[in-house]
């Protein structure tokens, strides 16, 4: 049996067909375009196939699965959108099922990663930050859908704002655009460049303590492109790979709240498995080295000393294999992980 896969995100939707057995055989993607539902259903009209009895969606949130609808920030026309409907009518016959990318994220990565490991915490670090939480082989949705969306934990009660309202999520710190805002307000000039900016010459940043950023009189923040003052975190890695105080500094800052948000999860759902992805998480080191420092620094109990982090295996495709999963489980199929070091 061959599912289709629908990847719904804020800049571009992508679609696969994928077979039972985790092959994905067929892939596409498009930028969203000025009418997104224009964009989804000629991208589903093209992998509709004859006999198609199931479709899997991940979607950037908010969203509510019981109604069938989602919010993406990045797409100012889709609020409460009734997404799970829109494809019923586009594929008429098959089975819809719709979880959060970051739960597809994670089911991808614990069906098709090779991560041997029957619970894991799923972490997509990018223009936002969100999560999914796969617990004995289950993805858990809870109530809405929004199970394990870790980017608005609070880490900073006397933080920044954030974009759902309330002050100091971890979006708020580990998200691309707000550590290049962090960067660019505490003096990160010479973008870029081989500048070695003095941290302690600029603002206050208190890594451990939790940094406090003058968003209103710093940066233009531009969130629904990711850029702040058209600067991105690829230029952010570029420049601490070279050494750069300040985003050393931001990448420190961010490594240190997914820490906190990594040991609170793992104490409560005792996993000992945490995979990240999503485009800060590309630049590797500069992020997962300083967050295991933290997590074999602080872990208290037992259980949660042997929490083992670890990028994602199958990059972009990963919320394709977990919506195909998604989907999958929807007909009765059961999945069969892949084993260790055979991801893909």
């Amino acid at each position: 049996m061959t599912v289709l896969a629908l990847d719904i995100g804020g800049t571009k939707f992508a679609a696969a067909h994928v077979t039972a057995g985790g092959t994905l055989v067929r892939r596409e993607e498009r930028p969203i375009g000025p009418v997104p539902a224009t964009t989804l259903s000629d991208l589903v009209a093209d992998f509709r196939t004859p006999g198609l009895r199931a479709v899997g969606i991940g979607s950037a949130g908010p969203l509510d699965v019981r109604a069938g609808t989602v919010s993406p920030i990045n797409i100012p026309a889709w609020r409460g959108f009734p997404l799970a409907d829109t494809v019923r009518r586009l594929v008429p016959g098959a089975d819809v099922a719709l979880a959060g990318d970051g739960q597809c994220m994670a089911l991808g990565e614990w069906w098709r990663g090779g991560h041997g490991a029957d619970s894991l915490l799923g972490i997509v670090v990018s223009t936002g930050v969100g999560g999914g939480l796969i617990l004995d082989g289950r993805p858990v949705l809870g109530g809405t859908g929004n199970a394990g969306h870790v980017g608005h934990v609070i880490v900073d009660r006397d933080g920044e704002p954030c974009s759902c309202g309330t002050n100091g999520c971890l979006e708020t710190i580990a998200s691309g655009p707000s550590m290049v805002r962090w960067a660019l307000s505490n003096g990160w000039t010479d973008v870029g460049g081989s500048a070695r900016t003095d941290i302690e010459g600029g603002a206050r940043t208190d890594i451990e303590g939790g940094a406090r950023t003058d968003v209103g009189g710093g940066a233009r923040t531009d969130v629904g492109g990711g850029r702040p003052d058209g600067v991105t975190a690829r230029e952010l890695a570029d420049d601490a790979r070279r050494g750069a105080r300040v985003p050393l500094a931001a990448f420190e800052r961010a490594a240190d709240a997914l820490a906190t948000v990594v040991l609170n999860t793992a104490a409560v759902a005792d996993l000992h498995h945490v995979v990240i992805g999503g485009g800060v998480a590309a630049a590797g080191p500069l992020l997962l080295d300083p967050l295991r420092e933290r997590l074999a620094k602080r872990a208290g109990m037992d259980f949660v000393r042997h929490v083992q982090v670890a990028l994602t295996s199958l990059e972009r495709d990963a919320g394709l294999y977990g919506a195909a999963a998604l989907a999958l489980l929807t007909t009765g199929t059961a999945l069969h992980p892949a084993m260790p070091g055979s991801a893909g």
